[in-house]
């Protein structure tokens, strides 16, 4: 076999998958349906990933966190809260502080700008030696009990030992495999943009409940010109978008700022709008005869607590410690007997997971006034109770109990 792992699809997870492996030794193909040029440098265009701590070893291990080009923003505190657009938020919160947790790297997790982590990939993908980059091109896989054949629209033909779907939700590899995936739409979509704002966030992000769902600011570092910028995720009724979207800038920062509040002062919009349309989907199975589902083509959640990326960056780390350990040890890494300890090991946390945060979504979309108090009582109770909190805290960062 020419590679012990070809992946398909190079984005976030797919790639930083690929640059551990290669890193720890292993003989990686990189297959992506887009070019991956090794020096893009692409504007600001408003869109950021929340990383959490756990999810920082995969992006250490696969030499891309020290390879980001821009700097990487901090998040120290998170506050919750519940309320209505243009009225003042519950008085009943619940604040998560890193400074609770004895967590050497001091943040709860970091704000990496897209463009930051694209380039950092590219630049990585194409310096490893024992990684090939086949992009742009479609691979069609046939796979067997020894091992896969890839052959690409550009007309290389290489065998591996294990292939990797990590194509997104639409995944051709999960679909000729036979795998069938569970969907439900929540007729939400989420807004994605940025905003500079008057006020130094001091490294807090704010989950903030509305009727129509969860609106989040994330505190990134400077940005160019920009001193004080945040993300933003706004999530809103599917049929109410489209007006959102086609407003003028100062319009639509007004309606951010309706449901931000004021403590940052004035916000303008900065950078591009984006708008995705919200779903749920649940795969049957991640793994089949020599191949792997990993990220998006593996799982999709509501984006309510910013985990989506990060259930995909723990597939990464599951499976690239069995590669790499398989790999050490003289094992076949596409085995049936590795592919079930993989789906073994994602088990629980994409249920648990998709679980959480389909029922959050539910329980705070909900304008009920009862249900409301329910909920405003039982985030103060999490607030007093410590232990609680802390757990909450480390699940969030994707760390060990």
């Amino acid at each position: 076999m020419a590679y012990d792992v070809c992946i398909v699809g190079a984005g976030p997870v797919g790639g930083a998958l690929g640059c551990r492996l290669a890193a720890a030794g292993l003989r990686v193909a990189m297959v992506d349906r887009a070019a991956l040029p090794p020096m893009e440098h692409p504007n600001f265009d408003g869109r950021a990933y929340a990383i959490a701590a756990g999810s920082r070893r995969l992006l250490e291990d696969a030499g891309l966190w020290e390879a980001l080009p821009l700097k990487a923003g901090p998040i120290e505190q998170i506050r919750v809260s519940d309320g209505r657009i243009g009225r003042r938020a519950s008085p009943l919160f619940l604040h998560f502080d890193v400074r609770e947790l004895e967590q050497p790297d001091g943040a709860l997790g970091w704000m990496v700008e897209a463009r930051s982590l694209r380039m950092a990939l590219n630049a990585r993908l194409h310096a490893l030696n024992s990684l090939d980059v086949f992009a742009p091109a479609e691979a069609t896989v046939t796979r067997g009990p020894d091992g896969a054949e890839i052959s690409l629209s550009s007309g290389e033909v290489f065998g591996a030992r294990l292939v990797v779907a990590a194509e997104g939700r639409d995944s051709r590899l999960r679909r000729e495999a036979g795998i069938a995936a569970q969907r439900w739409p929540y007729h939400q979509s989420g807004i994605v943009c940025a905003v500079a704002h008057e006020r130094p966030h001091n490294r807090i992000a704010l989950e903030h409940f509305l009727p129509a769902g969860p609106f989040a600011q994330l505190p990134m570092a400077p940005s160019g010109s920009e001193e004080n910028i945040s993300a933003v995720v706004w999530t809103e009724r599917s049929a109410d978008a489209p007006r959102f979207m086609a407003l003028d800038d100062a319009t639509f920062g007004d309606e951010i700022a309706r449901r931000l509040g004021g403590h940052l002062g004035a916000v303008r919009p900065v950078g591009r709008r984006w708008v995705y349309s919200l779903s749920a989907m649940y795969v049957h199975r991640v793994t089949a005869e020599r191949l792997a589902i990993v990220g998006d083509a593996a799982h999709g959640i509501h984006p309510i607590a910013g985990q989506g990326l990060n259930l995909g960056l723990r597939d990464a780390i599951a499976l690239s410690d069995l590669l790499i350990a398989a790999h050490s040890g003289g094992e076949d890494i596409g085995s049936a007997a590795l592919l079930r300890r993989y789906a073994r090991a994602r088990q629980v946390d994409v249920i648990s997971m998709l679980t959480a945060t389909d029922g959050l979504d539910r329980l705070f979309s909900s304008d009920n006034p009862a249900v409301r108090l329910a909920r405003d009582v039982g985030i103060a109770a999490v607030h007093r109770m410590p232990r609680l909190k802390r757990a909450f805290m480390r699940q969030a960062m994707g760390l060990q109990r």
